[in-house]
């Protein structure tokens, strides 16, 4: 039992998240390496949520209700932190919710994807993909035609830069969620929220609630101010402090 008042419950109580995660076969081994990866970022980001990502935030609320069809691309430590505000976010944008991994049997995505239905998310898609990302050649490629492959704007929250870049390619807007500034995906990507999964994802929800109301205008002008390299750059100057 991890008292509620230990200085660093959250982070560990995330961590005791994927662990679970692993044993019921929604997390690969590979997964528990890349959340120590990021438990080690947030570290130097002082583990809680920056300006900068605050910014990026904003961003990425104007862009997802700016699409036309926006899609959450989830794997497997994903569903394992953040299933149920997965699901929030997908509700307030009203966009499915597609299961796409790396290390990728048939078995882990149909149960990751009972598990983010079970947490609420209505639309999971991904579990029998019928098309392919051009030039990728991982696992990844495999997508919904009517998902990531026909989306203009993807979040892909704890990505790999492969999949990022070749989204880039195809021309959709992407926003990832990476604790590590200085990534190939949070380089890539037109939005990166440098910041911790089971942070980033209320926040954002919270944003797009807001910003429902505005205009498209306003959103625009929103992303028009919005420069991610200086976000990632001041990121980088926050690590160093």
């Amino acid at each position: 039992m991890i008292p509620l008042n230990h200085p660093r419950s959250k982070s560990l109580l995330a961590r005791e998240k994927i662990i679970e995660g692993y044993r019921g076969g929604l997390v690969c081994d590979s997964g528990l390496i890349a959340q120590g990866r990021g438990e080690a970022f947030d570290y130097l980001i002082g583990e809680r949520t920056r300006s900068p990502a605050r910014k990026a935030i904003k961003a990425a609320a104007a862009a997802l209700l700016l699409a036309k069809h926006p899609v959450i691309s989830v794997n497997g430590n994903d569903a394992a932190l953040a299933a149920e505000d997965m699901g929030k976010l997908a509700k307030e944008l009203n966009c499915p919710v597609e299961v796409n991994l790396f290390y990728r049997t048939q078995g882990r995505v149909e149960r990751i994807a009972a598990h983010l239905k079970k947490a609420g998310v209505k639309e999971v898609l991904g579990v029998y993909p019928d098309a392919r990302i051009p030039e990728l050649n991982s696992e990844r490629r495999k997508v919904s035609s009517n998902g990531i492959y026909s989306a203009d704007c993807v979040l892909i929250p704890l990505e790999d830069g492969d999949r990022c870049e070749a989204l880039v390619k195809m021309g959709k807007r992407t926003i990832a969620i990476d604790l590590n500034p200085m990534s190939r995906t949070a380089r890539m990507a037109h939005i990166t929220i440098v910041d911790e999964l089971t942070r980033a994802v209320p926040l954002l929800t919270e944003e797009v609630r807001k910003f429902k109301g505005r205009n498209a205008a306003y959103l625009k002008s929103v992303l028009s101010r919005y420069d991610n390299r200086k976000v990632l750059g001041d990121m980088r100057k926050l690590i160093n402090l």
